[in-house]
């Protein structure tokens, strides 16, 4: 498909810089099985989902993947900026450089002006200032670094208007993250709090968690003209055999499987084999959905709203349809929802397909 079939006109205003206060009086537009768009917030959620529905939720937490350093080439030093993306090893991260073109195999890049500070060996260049860095040090010591000289790296839409301070440190967590390794947040997730998980459990809506950690990756605009062009950036999922057992169950009685979010979605859906069934899953995924992908492990979505011309809204498109996904968002547009990680939310609730 033609990438500008997914383009729509989004006013720069309604795009968040900050989430909504308290978490769950963010706007939730409910779209229907039979496209029908209904108004709501986030505390209505347990009204609106059935009793033996499962939420599916990703436990990845973000990491201060960030890091301003200096790249030393001979006698010349000059400026650059990684914001790593998936580990490969414990000393070794792909990131992303900037400016990338500049920055050479073999230069060292170092984070930090005092001795021992964190440094790391640019091993490969790949395109699009993709590089594998080798850091000084591995595992639980490299953490210790980032934790020490890394930032949080909001997404580039927020990032360029506005610095990074303490409350986003906060914000920009799910309550229940505890799986340290993604750059950026599962953002549908950041609705949930305390009171609306207890809210939920009364209802009689069950939960599961699995861990997908977020590349950067996700930020990257589409610059092909199709969709068959486009390559999408592979992030690591584990989905455990107890939980792969459990989902397998509920949905053989009937429940249903509710994906909180786009990360849980492709996780599921690259776990699950041609009838269904999840399997346990500990590996790279690099799934890329778009309309006319059969859809075999999820059957309801939650999930924020995202950019123009975006992945994410192409994976939406996919599971309800454009059509209804362009009358979804023109209504949000108008109804001024705000849009993308610290926006609102939207429950899609596809025609219920054969499984």
């Amino acid at each position: 498909m033609r990438v500008d079939e997914f383009d729509f006109d989004l006013p720069e205003e309604l795009i968040a810089l900050r989430p909504a206060l308290p978490r769950a009086s963010a706007k939730l537009l409910h779209v229907g099985p039979d496209g029908g768009l209904a108004d709501h917030t986030i505390a209505d959620l347990p009204g609106l989902l059935r009793r033996g529905d499962v939420l599916v939720f990703n436990d990845t937490r973000v990491i201060p993947a960030r890091l301003s350093g200096l790249r030393h080439r001979g006698d010349t030093v000059a400026r650059v900026e990684a914001t790593l993306h998936m580990r490969l090893a414990p000393e070794r991260w792909q990131a992303f450089l900037k400016p990338g073109k500049r920055v050479h195999v073999g230069e060292t890049l170092r984070f930090g002006e005092a001795p021992g500070a964190l440094s790391a060996v640019v091993a490969e260049k790949n395109e699009g200032g993709e590089a594998l860095l080798v850091f000084d040090r591995g595992g639980p010591d490299l953490d210790a670094a980032l934790a020490e000289s890394g930032i949080l790296p909001l997404p580039p839409y927020i990032a360029s208007k506005r610095p990074v301070d303490a409350q986003d440190k906060a914000d920009y967590q799910t309550i229940y993250a505890r799986e340290d390794g993604a750059v950026a947040a599962p953002t549908a997730g950041l609705h949930f709090t305390d009171d609306l998980i207890e809210r939920l459990d009364a209802a009689g809506i069950a939960r599961e968690f699995l861990t997908l950690h977020v590349g950067a990756g996700t930020f990257l605009p589409v610059k092909a003209e199709t969709t068959e062009a486009h390559k999408m950036h592979a992030e690591i999922g584990r989905i455990d055999a107890a939980t792969a057992d459990r989902l397998n169950a509920a949905r053989a009685g009937g429940a249903r499987i509710v994906a909180v979010g786009t990360t849980s979605l492709r996780l599921l859906e690259s776990a699950a084999d041609e009838d269904g069934r999840i399997q346990p899953f500990d590996a790279p995924t690099s799934i890329f959905i778009t309309p006319g992908y059969r859809f075999r492990g999820v059957d309801a979505l939650m999930t924020n709203f995202h950019l123009p011309r975006s992945t994410l809204f192409m994976l939406v498109s996919a599971f309800s349809g454009l059509d209804t996904m362009r009358a979804a968002y023109a209504h949000a547009i108008a109804e001024r929802y705000r849009f993308y990680s610290y926006g609102d939310a939207c429950l899609l609730e596809p025609a219920e397909r054969l499984r």
